[in-house]
């Protein structure tokens, strides 16, 4: 399966749903740009009143005098002290708001995904977006927005400040403006496509291990150590190398924005004494605009050293914003299914163009039925599967139910008709109850208990000291592959689907136990249509019809019996699986 990167959402986009996100807040933000500005204007007395006192000792003051001022400076910084207090709250509840809204929005995306996305874009990417991306934008919500807000309002109020105390004043720290502007203009035109490199290639190693360690007995087995090492060796190269250039950008930025900030204070000191010397301005007015250049390295500091945390809290933000760029894979029509019976018609599939992996079945499964799927490993029982169960639309032909083409259906519909349990299970982190009753919320206790006895889970599950409420999942109460395998079966169950495509679903349960479980559903689901995709061959023979599937085609079809009187690839496999003979009665593998 070609596995394919989720899309990444443009600029625009993303100032667009960050302005929206914002503004979404109004008496937040008010308040919050309202208390900076208030502590700015505090801040901005100090320099003021040094300048006055500078002046007056030039021309002779007292004592009284210089302390009176000291203690108006001392009083302002104190107000400016607690302004700023407030305004960091009412920053960071903001951007604790913004947060929790932008996670809400981006869980219910992902939550919206096709399947047949999810399964092409492989688990590397998504990890990725849901974690390193969502804690790098946490960092520049938590910190990098409130602190470039903070920059900006003080920023602002100390230009003014400059220009209200003399604007010719101001010429001097203008002739950073050129350095600061190149290098930051040159930073950020190659930055943000930088970042998303790098965040592309730490999930294509992300992904590389998370293969390498779900596959380690496969990868032992085959002798395959050298070739992960030299994949995993690759991929480490790509990350260090996407890295390394955006350092390289950031040691460029760095010392040009540090040697703009030096410039400014110099010239005003000098050449605000040169204007003074010939009476243009005070030496109060070149005390003040001087100490109000050297309070402006602050803001501007703070704002060019968070514009790299906003390049990166930007970059994921463009990654997580792209998951709703996903195209839909289906479009819900009007119809609606008349019957339950399922058809598949000239279906073709191909995860990559020009690539089919299903060539033209043909496939008509009877109301009630029990068909099991069988043939050699990438044979395409899996894919025949998923568009059984409606997880991909095929590229050519249909998979109806009830005369209804599957991608036609809303997905609540949908899986009221059809539903698929794979191999692959989740404990969920909760009670064993609410893990059950995600397939149904509103089932009673007693439903519930009658899902896991189904499945043969209860016996386990009442022997718990707490039973249902039970808390598993992560880090909690461990329970077994197989007990989590039951409990993927009881949800099934439980949502109570017409047709139920397996897919190995009791691969990781032991033989014996598989078989009295598959005979448990059995009995439970009489009257429901089951389609078994096994690689145990006793499903096989408890099955109205076998489907034999080989190099993406149904080669055989018919009945246990029937097939292997036929002689064909299924009795080959019987006698094999079967241990030499064909007749007499149903053994258990050994």
């Amino acid at each position: 399966m070609a596995r394919e990167i989720l899309p990444v959402a443009d600029q625009a986009q993303v100032r667009a749903y960050a302005r929206r996100l914002t503004l979404k807040y109004p008496r937040e933000l008010t308040l919050a740009l309202g208390l900076h500005a208030l502590a700015a204007v505090a801040g901005l007395a100090a320099p003021r009143l040094l300048g006055g006192l500078v002046e007056a000792v030039k021309d002779g003051t007292d004592t009284v005098n210089v302390d009176t001022v000291a203690l108006a400076i001392a009083g302002f910084v104190v107000a400016q002290a607690i302004l700023v207090r407030f305004a960091v709250y009412a920053s960071s509840r903001l951007g604790e708001k913004v947060l929790a809204e932008l996670r809400e929005d981006f869980v219910d995306k992902i939550l919206a995904l096709p399947l047949s996305t999810v399964e092409r874009a492989g688990s590397g990417d998504l990890l990725t977006r849901t974690s390193r991306d969502v804690d790098a934008l946490s960092r520049s919500v938590r910190h990098a927005v409130p602190e470039t807000l903070i920059a900006i309002v003080t920023g602002a109020f100390m230009v003014g400040a400059v220009l209200v105390v003399g604007p010719i004043l101001a010429v001097p720290s203008l002739l950073a403006v050129p350095l600061l502007w190149i290098a930051t203009r040159w930073y950020l035109n190659r930055a943000r496509d930088g970042y998303l490199r790098e965040n592309a290639a730490y999930a294509d190693m992300t992904e590389g291990l998370a293969e390498t360690v779900d596959g380690a007995r496969t990868v032992e087995a085959l002798g395959l150590r050298d070739r992960r090492h030299r994949r995993t060796d690759g991929d480490i190269a790509r990350s260090w190398k996407a890295e390394r250039y955006t350092l390289g950008l950031r040691m460029v930025w760095f010392p040009a924005v540090e040697f703009g900030y030096v410039i400014p204070v110099v010239a005003t000191l000098l050449i605000g004494g040169l204007f003074s010397m010939e009476g243009w301005v005070s030496v109060a007015q070149v005390t003040t605009a001087t100490l109000y250049v050297q309070q402006l390295i602050d803001p501007l500091d703070r704002l060019l050293s968070w514009v790299d945390e906003l390049q990166v809290g930007g970059a994921s933000l463009a990654r997580l914003l792209g998951v709703a760029n996903v195209k839909e894979d289906r479009v819900a029509g009007a119809e609606r299914p008349d019957g339950e019976e399922l058809r598949a018609s000239d279906v073709r599939y191909s995860y990559r163009e020009g690539r089919d992996v299903l060539h033209g079945i043909d496939l008509n499964v009877r109301q009630g039925e029990r068909l099991a799927m069988v043939g050699p490993s990438g044979a395409g029982k899996s894919t025949l599967g998923r568009l059984l169960a409606g997880i991909h639309g095929p590229r050519t032909g249909t998979v109806t139910v009830g005369g209804t083409q599957l991608v036609e259906l809303p997905l609540d519909e949908l899986r009221g008709h059809v539903a698929l349990v794979t191999q692959e299970h989740h404990v969920f982190r909760g009670t064993l109850r609410d893990n059950v009753l995600i397939a149904r919320p509103d089932a009673s206790d007693g439903e519930v208990r009658r899902a896991l006895a189904a499945v043969d889970a209860w016996e386990w599950v009442e022997q718990l000291d707490q039973g249902l409420d039970t808390i598993v999942g992560s880090g909690r109460t461990a329970i077994s592959p197989a007990q989590a395998q039951q409990l993927a079966l009881a949800r099934l169950v439980l949502a109570d689907p017409h047709t139920l495509v397996l897919d190995e679903a009791t691969s990781l349960i032991d033989p014996r136990a598989a078989r009295n479980l598959e005979r448990s559903l059995a009995a439970v689901l009489e009257g429901r249509t089951v389609i078994a995709i096994a690689h145990r061959l006793y499903t096989a023979h408890d099955a109205d019809r076998v489907a034999v599937v080989e190099d993406g085609r149904i080669s055989e079809l018919g009945s246990h019996d029937e097939l292997v009187a036929a002689g064909g690839a299924y009795a080959a496999l019987w006698q094999s699986w079967h241990g030499g003979g064909v007749a007499g009665p149903v053994r258990e593998p050994s």
